[in-house]
């Protein structure tokens, strides 16, 4: 039974990561590179004026330079294609795939509300809680804390964010027979408070840098957008293969039920 949900898990992985690396590829790169030339430009500003010398060389070596230039972003593309793509298996199969087997029981709802809350909860525990405290780290941008203490800081925050969400599911789990699932689902809300406390509690300074704000906000923008759409198509794609495969129980209390039936 857990081999099959990882199976689903990572065929939706393999879906959300390739277009999540075609995003990349074709968005986010450009992008990055419209940043690394607007610091080279910015260099090169104060350098102007320097020696003038090799000016019989400067068109052979702009050449050259077009051509490693073009190499160099198709690889770039064909890598962040691959990792995308093993970036996908691995957050289908372990939060659609092995999380999804263990938690199913608790998790509201069926069907694609199940898939759409396990997407929910896995992006608040990769991206949403630790940019609260870690917003997306941009090229030509350099935050206020050593890497290191910002790479504890946000494990920090992830195991705090899946913490919260599997309060919230245990609170709507427990209050839901009880007081109706309204007030669960409000309940279940309550958890995701304790994420602002780290955020407001921890004074980081801000991040400095050379880009322009049109281009952080594009590049800002671009990682945010990247994120939803991962998740997005995670859970459309899960979903989907869901109600393709007959042979998975209907209803998060079917695995036990035929665990009963068997005894």
């Amino acid at each position: 039974m857990l081999a099959d949900y990882i199976l689903r898990g990572a065929k939706a992985g393999l879906v959300a990561g390739l277009l999540f690396g075609l995003l990349v590829a074709l968005v986010a790169n450009p992008l990055v590179a419209a940043a690394d030339t607007h610091g080279h430009a910015e260099e090169g500003h104060a350098e102007e004026g320097h020696a003038e010398e090799g000016h019989a060389d400067e068109d052979h070596a702009e050449a050259g330079g077009h051509h490693e230039s073009a190499v160099s972003a198709t690889v770039t593309n064909v890598v962040s294609v691959g990792a995308s793509v093993l970036w996908g298996l691995l957050l289908g199969t372990v939060v659609f795939g092995v999380a999804g087997y263990v938690l199913e029981p608790i998790v509201p709802g069926e069907g694609a509300v199940q898939s759409a809350l396990l997407a929910v909860g896995g992006f608040v525990t990769v991206s949403g809680a630790p940019w609260l405290l870690l917003p997306p780290s941009l090229p030509g941008v350099e935050r206020a804390i050593p890497t290191d203490t910002g790479m504890v800081l946000y494990a920090g925050m992830m195991v705090a964010g899946a913490v919260v969400c599997l309060l919230s599911a245990v609170c709507y789990d427990r209050l839901r027979d009880r007081y109706g699932r309204p007030a669960a689902a409000v309940a279940a809300l309550v958890p995701f408070g304790l994420l602002v406390a780290p955020a407001t509690l921890t004074p980081l300074g801000p991040a400095t840098g050379s880009l322009s704000p049109a281009l952080a906000d594009g590049l800002l923008g671009t990682v945010v957008f990247g994120q939803l759409l991962l998740w997005t198509a995670l859970a459309a794609t899960h979903a989907r293969l869901g109600r393709d495969d007959g042979s998975r129980p209907a209803t998060p209390s079917a695995r036990t039920d035929a665990a009963l039936s068997a005894d």
